[in-house]
């Protein structure tokens, strides 16, 4: 496990999973929400992005968690030798989104960029989460289910199924 691509749909924990694996398995971390806006929500160019995500995955080692962008999704899970998809149900993610909604009135959600607008980003995230299910969803689906003989894929299904993760990988 050296590049490790974590996706999946909004407010499915996929930062918190991806900093707790950073640190069980000291390998670097890179967020993309982080790298694709800067302090205070403000998006970088498209292409400014597109490069920045290119030099990323030409690193020899990385943890690299979030979307980015349909393209340099794809590139990415091209390269990674790992893949970690959380597929919760629909529900699971929408509860999730507030939940860090909530928290995020009082603490920065984790893997977001410090004085991230909690509320316009809260409402992104429900606005993708219908078409990432609907769209996405399947997409993801046939990736790890075709990825299996090639690459090392989890496929995490529920909160019990990420604790067990992070569980063995700890263990190991």
């Amino acid at each position: 496990m050296k590049k490790v691509a974590i996706f999946g749909n909004a407010g499915g924990g996929k930062s918190t999973l991806a900093k707790q694996l950073a640190e069980a398995s000291n390998l670097p971390l890179y967020s993309l929400d982080k790298i694709k806006y800067r302090e205070g929500g403000k998006e970088i160019s498209h292409d400014e992005y597109l490069k920045l995500h290119a030099r990323l995955i030409s690193q020899d080692k990385w943890i690299i968690d979030g979307f980015g962008s349909v393209s340099s999704a794809w590139e990415r899970f091209s390269v990674a030798d790992t893949l970690i998809y959380i597929d919760l149900p629909l529900l699971t993610h929408g509860m999730w989104v507030t939940k860090r909604l909530l928290k995020g009135l009082f603490v920065n959600p984790e893997g977001w960029p410090k004085n991230s607008p909690i509320f316009k980003g809260t409402l992104n995230s429900y606005r993708v989460l219908w078409l990432c299910h609907k769209k996405l969803t399947p997409a993801y689906r046939k990736l790890v289910a075709e990825s299996i003989e090639s690459k090392q894929v989890h496929h995490l299904k529920s909160p019990n199924e990420i604790r067990k993760f992070l569980c063995e990988l700890r263990q190991e």
